[in-house]
């Protein structure tokens, strides 16, 4: 043979093989999706009655005011036409040239062909000018209300980000190039990607952020030492080893939020939390939650109030033989955390000597991002979906969560694993936030209807354990520490339930960064700084204008607050006792569970 016959036996050969797999991949991704249990439909969409109204406002306003309609139409018109003849411009001179591009940076169009090549310019130009055309189309219409315009803006956003040219082979000039380069080689492995993600989620589309061979629980995440020194059906509770000889008698109890877990405060020694703390001589107990199956069907919030904060706070005083602790609860378990200082105020209980929250809400008065899911339509769909499976499975919180930041947490991923055939990272961060834990179908619920919805933590009070709980209750010296680009828990509406609490002693501080940036953020990497400000008498504008910035981390900054609270110095304790001795190493059993599909 010649060298052309045996290049061309090779590619053939190659191709045939490519063919094989394909055939293998369609039949493994049918079995895959025939595996899938959807959530409740309601809950992909919002009720028609938001797109109704925003017809119904459309068409009125084209019948009273005709003429503002038309001119954006024909600024619209105008622009693309424009654009259009500029293009065949350039191509009729010859020469592969784009037309000028005058609309702007976008991480999606980094690639150079999408600003010199006429055809890939010409579809990322006409896509954003159709973009901004929908953009203004909803902020223009008139006669609605605050909440159906954030719902509509919300909903077409996701349909314009969903259509972006980037999204699909054709049009994203970076598959193009990977598929040529590879000679086919990377749309067999993307779609090896996607299968692989479909058997892994038992049919649901959602794309791994993380490569999850890539870590383990307790070897190269979670890592530092402890003991599960208790166990019930709603948490394991870990006591860490000391990394000094003497302690401050005072311990701390952290509650993580039960939406995530918990280890997103020990991921590696370098920006663990959880190491820090022990090292600057303190016993510390972290509760690990359950990932709750269909059997917690029936659990609500009071029997994470009574057998998990309670509990743990019970058995912490125990170990140590002291009769009070420092508690600490973030995201939901800070605000759970403001209950429970109201239930054991009501009770005459002081057994939480101060308490920190982290990203805590108390007032749920504005939605903020969550608006458009915290309506009847969808929680009556979540109604329908506990009702029916008994819990809320992880994937649909974790989906939910991601759409509001649909472009960096769905798509760019799935173009760089299912077009481009990339191998999802290494990413310990990104490994965390896809590790999803379930919801109780009646916490689930209570959570939604009665905080976000109905706000009763700071109106008429919350029902729970025979008592009904208020913020005004929380009187003990609290900290609470914010993100200033948090989209989950704004800072400031943390700030807004903060100056509602009855302490005489409080401390507000802002973190640079977002939700888990901003408080995983260890003093080594000297990263970013943090806002102080004692008057908490000001609105949350005039608190930031009056703050102080300090550069660097403020786990310091609370260790000396928190120290001043902790007692007197005693030797280290070692995890347990007779009465509670081990049940397994740190990160305990709990945590290796996974969620539901």
């Amino acid at each position: 043979m010649t060298t052309k016959e045996d290049a061309a036996g090779e590619n053939l050969d190659k191709l045939n093989a490519n063919l094989a797999k394909v055939e293998e991949l369609s039949k493994r991704f049918i079995n895959a999706v025939s595996q899938r249990n959807p959530a409740n439909p309601t809950l992909n969409a919002p009720d028609q009655d938001v797109f109704l109204n925003a017809a119904t406002s459309y068409w009125t306003e084209m019948i009273q005011n005709p003429a503002k309609l038309f001119e954006n139409q024909l600024e619209y018109w105008g622009k693309s036409v424009k654009h259009y003849i500029e293009a065949q411009q350039a191509l009729a001179k010859g020469t592969l040239q784009a037309p000028p591009d005058e609309t702007g940076d976008d991480r999606r169009f980094s690639n150079p062909l999408w600003k010199t090549h006429p055809y890939f310019n010409f579809v990322k130009q006409q896509y954003l000018r159709n973009a901004e055309a929908v953009r203004n189309a909803v902020s223009d219409l008139p006669d609605l209300d605050e909440t159906e315009r954030k719902r509509l803006n919300y909903f077409a956003q996701q349909i314009t980000d969903m259509m972006a040219p980037t999204n699909f082979l054709g049009t994203n000039p970076d598959a193009l190039e990977r598929a040529v380069e590879t000679e086919g080689e990377s749309l067999v492995q993307g779609l090896e990607n996607l299968v692989a993600d479909l058997e892994a989620n038992k049919g649901e589309m959602l794309v791994r952020l993380a490569d999850d061979t890539a870590f383990e629980l307790g070897r190269n995440i979670a890592t530092s030492p402890g003991q599960v020194v208790f166990r019930n059906r709603m948490m394991e509770l870990i006591q860490y080893a000391p990394a000094t000889e003497k302690v401050h008698a005072t311990p701390i109890v952290i509650f993580p939020p039960w939406i995530n877990k918990f280890y997103i405060l020990d991921l590696k020694a370098q920006n663990s939390l959880i190491k820090w703390i022990t090292e600057q001589g303190y016993t510390l107990f972290v509760v690990s939650w359950v990932n709750p199956d269909t059997s917690y069907r029936d659990v609500g919030m009071e029997h994470y109030i009574e057998e998990g904060f309670l509990e743990a706070i019970r058995v912490a005083k125990e170990i140590t033989g002291e009769n009070k602790v420092n508690a600490v609860g973030y995201c939901i378990a800070g605000t759970t955390l403001h209950m429970v200082l109201s239930l054991l105020k009501k009770r005459g209980d002081k057994s939480i000597k101060s308490a920190t929250f982290f990203t805590a809400l108390a007032d749920f008065s504005d939605q903020g991002e969550f608006t458009p899911f915290l309506q009847d339509d969808f929680i009556d769909g979540i109604e329908v979906e506990v009702e029916r499976q008994g819990i809320l499975r992880g994937f649909i919180m974790g989906r939910t969560m991601s759409f509001l930041r649909s472009n960096d947490l769905i798509y760019s991923p799935a173009i760089r694993s299912y077009m481009l055939g990339e191998a999802p990272p290494a990413f310990d961060l990104l490994y965390w936030n896809g590790d999803a834990s379930n919801l109780p179908g009646k916490m689930a619920v209570q959570y939604l209807r009665g905080l976000c919805q109905r706000n009763e933590f700071v109106t008429d009070g919350f029902a729970a354990l025979g008592e009904t709980l208020h913020v005004r209750d929380v009187d003990v010296p609290i900290m609470s520490i914010t993100c200033q680009n948090d989209h989950i828990a704004r800072w400031k509406d943390c700030y807004r339930g903060f100056q509602q609490t009855g302490s005489k002693h409080r401390t507000f501080i802002v973190s640079e960064s977002g939700h888990v940036a901003g408080i995983v953020n260890p003093p080594s990497k000297n990263k970013y700084g943090h806002y102080t400000n004692e008057d908490l008498s000001l609105d949350a504008e005039g608190w930031m204008a009056g703050a102080t910035r300090h550069d660097g981390s403020w786990w310091p900054r609370w260790e000396t607050w928190l120290s001043k609270r902790s007692g007197k110095m005693v030797p280290a304790r070692e995890p347990g006792d007779s009465a509670y001795p081990s049940l397994a190493p740190a990160p305990g059993t709990y945590v290796a569970v996974k969620a539901s599909h």
